[in-house]
């Protein structure tokens, strides 16, 4: 539905300016400057596929729940950053990080995506749509 694809996009961007302000804390920048990119919005409605994969899945274990989503988020991070890279307009560059592939996604990255996959069945199984 659109207001989901609409909620998962302003939920991402939110979570990725909290994450990037706390982020400059590493760098000495009390600002606790957050950034994003308009590319994002897209990448992060798409969670809103959660929705009815979540009403697939009811009745699997937590566990598994996680790990299927954090494997979407991990296949749609990557995808989506392969094609703006090809562009060169990928707003992320993950190419000198440890456990990167193509520069695009981060495993260390997988405890986030994990309970990300969590939020967003929580905030889409318990909204009016639902």
């Amino acid at each position: 539905m659109k207001s989901d694809f609409i909620k998962c996009g302003m939920t991402g961007w939110c979570l990725e300016i909290l994450w990037t302000g706390l982020q400059s804390l590493l760098h000495h920048d009390w600002k606790l400057t957050g950034v994003s990119s308009l590319h994002m919005f897209p990448i992060y409605g798409a969670a809103s596929l959660v929705g009815p994969l979540s009403r697939r899945l009811k009745g699997c274990g937590m566990p598994l729940r996680g790990f299927i989503y954090m494997t979407g988020i991990f296949g749609v991070e990557y995808l989506s950053g392969s094609f703006l890279k090809k562009h060169h307009c990928c707003p992320w560059d993950y190419s000198n990080a440890p456990f990167q592939i193509g520069g695009v996604i981060r495993l260390d990255y997988a405890p986030l995506w994990f309970a990300t996959g969590l939020l967003y069945e929580r905030m889409l199984t318990h909204s009016p749509q639902a």
